[in-house]
């Protein structure tokens, strides 16, 4: 029940975004669009069904596998280095949504970092690294991630307090969470605030999605 009910949520919001996105971005049909982090692509065609020219990367072969079939999307597979194979405004517009919070630390170390200043370190270095490459690539983009002092953590469906405790308390939180709670997850997203999201995209405009009087999200858009 508790999964059904993050399912609708986020479908409610994936509706919201796309309207807001038409609001803001004017994209022909014809335009060459990156979907960065886009898994199976169910997101980017709810968004934009009615563009094609579309290409999906992400780090699972299996989703890329499902965009292909569903949709006829591209593909391509990304390795965690944070470089995109392609080549300076390749793209007239790039689409991640909730992807920049788990370009962090390699995912086969981040039960071990146990450190707050170490973790935010790592993560903060390899988001300005993957924003910058976004910004190489595509000569617009939206990009939009979880807030970080939202009431409910997203990848946990948490009080949003979580997001304060030490790395060390999270970390055992998650290991023992993990056996039963619907929303398991690693200890391998760091969320932004309003500053940080700002410094990471300096061209950007950034906007606030905002649910029951809250900031929900952060959105920024080079449009």
């Amino acid at each position: 029940m508790l999964r059904q009910l993050q399912d609708r949520i986020s479908s409610r919001a994936r509706k919201r975004r796309g309207q807001f996105l038409m609001r803001v971005v004017d994209l022909p049909l014809n335009a060459r669009i990156l979907d960065l982090g886009g898994a199976t692509g169910r997101h980017i065609h709810d968004v934009l069904p009615c563009h094609s020219d579309i290409t999906v990367c992400d780090i699972s072969e299996r989703d890329l596998k499902a965009a292909r079939e569903t949709y006829g999307y591209k593909t391509v597979l990304l390795q965690e280095s944070g470089n995109l194979p392609f080549h300076d405004k390749e793209f007239d517009f790039c689409f991640c949504s909730s992807v920049i919070e788990h370009v962090t630390a390699p995912k086969h170390d981040v039960w071990n970092i146990t450190g707050d200043a170490a973790f935010r370190s790592i993560a903060r270095e390899r988001q300005g690294q993957f924003a910058r490459e976004i910004a190489r690539v595509a000569k617009r983009f939206y990009v939009q991630t979880p807030y970080r002092y939202f009431f409910i953590e997203s990848h946990t469906c948490l009080p949003g307090i979580i997001v304060l405790l030490p790395r060390r308390l999270q970390i055992a939180l998650f290991r023992f969470i993990n056996r039963f709670w619907f929303a398991s997850t690693d200890p391998e997203w760091y969320l932004l605030d309003w500053r940080e999201m700002a410094e990471t995209f300096p061209d950007a405009k950034i906007y606030r999605e905002r649910y029951l009087c809250m900031t929900k999200s952060l959105m920024a858009v080079k449009a």
